[in-house]
This record gives C-alpha cells, sequence and structure tokens, in this order.
C-alpha cells in the first residue's frame, strides 16, 4: 500500500526550533517536513506554495503573530493547525488560537536550549497524525456563542443529579458552545476533564465563565459540587469527586493513578463520581482521539448511571466517542447541536 506521508509546515522565529521540531517531525516515516517559515506573513505563502497537511505554529512572531496568521489563513483556506507554545508565556493567546481554529497544541519546554525540547517528540508525533486525519469542514473556526442559553424545565425529569463530561481534541471550541448553552440556574453541578497542558485550564475555565451564564471554575481541593457550577479539572491532576461526612460532594485532587495515558483522566474522574452518585449520573464522551472515557463509561453503566456520546457528525475527532459507542456502553449519539438540550431533558 502507497501511503502519502502528511506534509506539515513549521512555523516559528526561531530558527533553533524550527530545526529541532523538523527534525524531530522527520524522524517518523509518515511524516515529511515540506518546509518552515519564520513568521506569519512568510507562513502564508509557504502554505499557499507548498500545500501542507498540517501548521505547527509559534504565536509570538515578528511582522505577522500566530494569531493573526491563523485568522488569515482561515479565511484563505481551513487547516489543521497545531500550536506550538510555552504556556507560561502565551497562555492567554493559546486560548485565543483555539477559538479562532487551532485543533490542538503542544507546549514548549521553557528550557529551549537543551535536550529537553525533544521530550515533546512523541506527544507532537501523535497530534500532527491525529490532525491530519480531520476533515477542514469539522474545523472551527470561530466560537459561536449562543445567544441565550435554553430554558431549564419547568419540570425536572428527576433522573439526574450530576453530570460528568470527558472531551480532548476539539474540547475548546466545543465547549466554549455547549457550556453557554446551558441556563444558569442548571439544577445539578457538572465536572469537565479537558486534556490540556498544564498552564491553560485556569484561563479557559476564566473564558467559560466569562461567555456562560454557569458558574465555571478551575477545580481546587475542597471545591463543592452544586446547582449551576461547573468543575474544570486542572491540567495535570486527576479530578475525583467524594462525599464528606456531611452529605457534600467535593474535589479531590492527585497525581494518582500515574500509569493513566492521560493526567487528567476522564476514566478516574467517571469511576469516581460512579460510586458517589451511583445510578443518579449522567456521563458525557465528546471529541477526542483515544479511548479516554471508556472504562469509566463502563464503570457509569456498572452503577445504573446514563452514557452519552457524541455523535460523529459534530465530533472534530470521532476517536473517545467512538470507543464509548462501540463498546455498547452509549445510551444515545447526540450531536453537538443538540447536547444542551439532551442534557436537560435528563435533569
Amino acid at each position: 500500500m502507497n501511503t502519502r506521508p502528511i506534509r506539515v509546515l513549521v512555523v516559528d522565529d526561531s530558527a533553533y526550533i524550527r530545526k529541532v521540531v523538523s527534525e524531530m517531525l522527520s524522524r517518523d516515516p509518515l511524516i515529511q517536513v515540506v518546509g518552515t517559515a519564520r513568521n506569519g506573513r512568510d507562513a502564508l505563502e509557504k502554505v499557499q506554495a507548498l500545500q501542507p497537511d498540517v501548521v505547527t505554529l509559534d504565536l509570538i512572531m515578528p511582522e505577522l503573530d500566530g494569531i493573526g496568521f491563523l485568522k488569515e489563513q482561515m479565511r484563505r483556506r481551513v487547516l489543521p493547525i497545531i500550536v506550538v507554545s510555552i504556556a507560561s508565556e502565551n497562555g492567554e493567546l493559546v486560548v485565543q488560537a483555539m477559538e479562532n481554529g487551532a485543533v490542538d497544541f503542544v507546549q514548549k519546554p521553557t528550557a529551549l536550549a537543551s535536550e529537553r525540547v525533544y521530550e515533546i517528540q512523541e506527544d507532537l508525533i501523535a497530534k500532527v497524525k491525529t490532525a491530519a486525519s480531520i476533515e477542514p469542514a469539522r474545523i472551527s473556526t470561530s466560537i459561536s456563542i449562543p445567544a441565550a442559553p435554553i430554558a431549564a424545565p419547568a419540570e425536572r425529569a428527576g433522573k439526574v443529579d450530576a453530570v460528568v463530561l470527558g472531551i480532548s481534541t476539539g474540547g475548546p471550541q466545543a465547549l466554549a458552545q455547549l457550556i453557554p448553552a446551558l441556563p444558569g440556574d442548571l439544577p445539578v453541578p457538572m465536572a469537565v476533564v479537558l486534556h490540556m497542558p498544564p498552564g491553560y485550564t485556569a484561563l479557559f475555565a476564566a473564558r467559560l465563565n466569562e461567555i456562560s451564564r454557569l458558574e465555571v471554575l478551575e477545580a481546587a481541593e475542597g471545591d463543592e459540587m452544586r446547582p449551576g457550577r461547573v468543575l474544570l479539572a486542572p491540567a495535570g491532576q486527576h479530578l475525583t469527586l467524594r462525599r464528606t461526612p456531611e452529605n457534600r460532594v467535593v474535589a479531590a485532587l492527585s497525581l494518582r493513578p500515574l500509569d493513566t495515558p492521560h493526567r487528567p483522566s476522564v476514566d478516574v474522574l467517571f469511576k469516581s463520581a460512579a460510586e458517589v452518585y451511583g445510578s443518579r449520573l449522567l456521563g458525557i464522551v465528546m471529541t477526542g482521539m483515544g479511548n479516554d472515557g471508556t472504562s469509566g463509561a463502563a464503570w457509569i453503566k456498572s452503577q445504573g448511571g446514563t452514557v452519552i456520546a457524541e455523535a460523529r457528525e459534530s465530533c472534530v475527532v470521532y476517536g473517545m466517542p467512538r470507543s464509548v459507542v462501540e463498546a455498547g456502553l452509549a445510551d444515545f449519539s447526540v450531536p453537538l447541536q443538540g447536547m444542551a438540550e439532551a442534557i436537560l431533558k435528563m435533569l
């Protein structure tokens, strides 16, 4: 079988980073670095000339920065773009990049002039391969915030006491549409795991809090699960839920288990939530690569809870939901556009 290699353009104002990223990607036989660009203006010309499948993008650059390139390129032609950035310096810009169509991001080590830069190789290669599989039509190049949330039903179905949600690639865009569609008087709490590197989840939670009527915050130890509140797992730590002697359900953060592919892990959150809420739990698995959430969904089902998978038609990457569906664990498959309504019907 003759498989055409994935054509990648590497964009960064640092010659050293252009060289290192190109070397890392070229170590995979399925990836071909077709060119590099030193700023956004150079990148626009190179994209037109070289027609890459995927672009890796720095954000802070002279002449035309990463955000400027992203907006103009998406206006010309939509293609998968992965941000490669330093979180401590560019956190707010990364959130902005995701809102303007970047499909994923990889965090640069801060000590660039060392072998540590090669630590991102495995993650970068995996994300480039996933990005290359994304149909451009599935990439949202702007956030469509609902004009008003859906009203909570006058009479509750009364089936659910909490909602837990797991999401990955394409997650920032999807959550920025889903969370504002939910009413501020949501009668149950939510807890969310979004796969993100450290340095972004607090900023992203603040952004969701700003554009929605719900209270959205990065979870801290002891934060209470209460109606109208969304707790977002902090990057680099697992989020679990526990019931206190006073019968309150609160967040607990931990580095363990250490053997999960992701931290935070959807499976870890779902398992703990199933143990706390039993049959009165709704689990939702949305766009993302891999299978995080499948064993957690099995825990929810074993306790009599309900599981919704995002439908293929709206997923940027139909990986995590597909795994849940193929395991026979999804009660329903619902597209992103109908997810808020589906949640409210369960409450």
